[in-house]
């Protein structure tokens, strides 16, 4: 039998986070014994990790806690895992388990959301750390190329996300008119660019003022999540757009949204794109990343950063039915049949065998 730990640093609500969490219980359904390793922080994901996966919290209070590495190297040995699979920044501590345990292999994958702007990437140590690596996986194409030209794994692959509501909780309530929200999920982070949407949702509210927009993700005590809250009041929109922080009951949440947003300036291939397709939502997104492999339909796909176009888009969407309904049908089929959990475990299995 193939044992593998997901190698995650938290379990705050994120892309990475959802997807290691999402692969640990999907892999124990398989004939895999599947195991999740926290680092650094729990989070509200734990709760969604199923009772059939084998878990580990690190507590490591900094980069070179070799406590922390030895407990995780001692729990591999002694549970003979095989398979180290580190998601984004877990990499290091990957990396250190694999100089004390050269026997374990690991599959790294890079979830990295700026990979509109990959030559301001650092380089070092990630190419150190890639030459202890067997498999890297990338969420796209352009990751997958700066990974081929700049790291040193044995095997570099492209595997896409996929969509997975793993919870039928109904914990969250949205404010405003059914049938006349629209829904952000994203953290509150400089590259989600939450700004170029409340411009265009602003412009938009003058002509359709009973519509709300709903921001969901997890805000930090920073400048940037301070500088949204402010331009929600600076603007007088304090009744219009609502700040949820993170939420874990996303199914429930998109069911009761109408339209399914994202301003990103980049993403690799975002989660939450993939979850308004296979909730039925009908889109209009940036044109970074992968997103233009999901959304087929150019109505629901714009530039990054052009606040009047997304107005322009976004109105059109709300007034117009028909648009609506064949834009969600056309993702959630593009969803269902290419972004499936059962196509990614299919892939991700033969992976591990080929190692093992």
């Amino acid at each position: 039998m193939i044992k593998a730990i997901q190698l995650i640093d938290s379990l705050d609500i994120g892309g990475a986070e959802v997807l290691a969490v999402n692969i640990a219980n999907l892999l124990a359904k398989e004939d895999i014994e599947s195991h999740l390793c926290v680092t650094r922080k729990e989070g509200l994901l734990k709760d969604k990790v199923s009772k059939n996966v084998n878990y580990i919290f690190l507590n490591r209070k900094s980069t070179f806690d070799f406590k922390a590495i030895l407990k995780l190297k001692n729990y591999i040995k002694k549970n003979q895992i095989s398979i180290i699979h580190a998601h984004a920044t877990s990499s290091f501590i990957a990396f250190c388990v694999k100089i004390l345990y050269p026997k374990v292999k690991i599959v790294w994958h890079d979830h990295y959301g700026n990979s509109e702007f990959l030559e301001n990437r650092k380089i070092v140590p990630l190419s150190v750390f890639s030459r202890f690596f067997q498999v890297i996986i990338s969420v796209n194409v352009n990751l997958k190329e700066w990974a081929v030209e700049n790291l040193f794994a044995k095997k570099n692959l492209m595997l896409n996300n996929f969509a997975f509501f793993n919870t039928e909780e109904k914990l969250t309530n949205l404010k405003g008119e059914e049938g006349k929200r629209i829904v952000h999920v994203a953290g509150f982070r400089a590259q989600k660019d939450h700004i170029t949407l409340l411009k265009a949702f602003k412009i938009v509210q003058e002509k359709n003022p009973v519509w709300t927009l709903h921001l969901v993700g997890k805000i930090y005590n920073d400048s940037y999540s301070k500088s949204i809250q402010n331009f929600i009041i600076d603007n007088k929109l304090v009744d219009s757009i609502f700040m949820y922080n993170a939420k874990s009951d996303i199914k429930n949440i998109l069911a009761q949204a109408t339209i399914g947003v994202l301003s990103s300036k980049s993403e690799g291939l975002p989660v939450a794109l993939l979850e308004y397709g296979l909730a039925k939502l009908p889109v209009l997104v940036t044109n970074v990343g992968e997103s233009n492999k999901v959304v087929i339909n150019s109505e629901s796909i714009v530039t990054p950063e052009n606040y009047l176009l997304f107005s322009e888009k976004l109105n059109k969407l709300i007034t117009d039915n028909l648009l609506r309904e064949k834009v969600s049908y056309g993702l959630h089929v593009k969803v269902k049949e290419e972004f499936s959990k059962e196509s990614f475990v299919t892939q991700l299995i033969n992976i591990y065998k080929n190692l093992c």
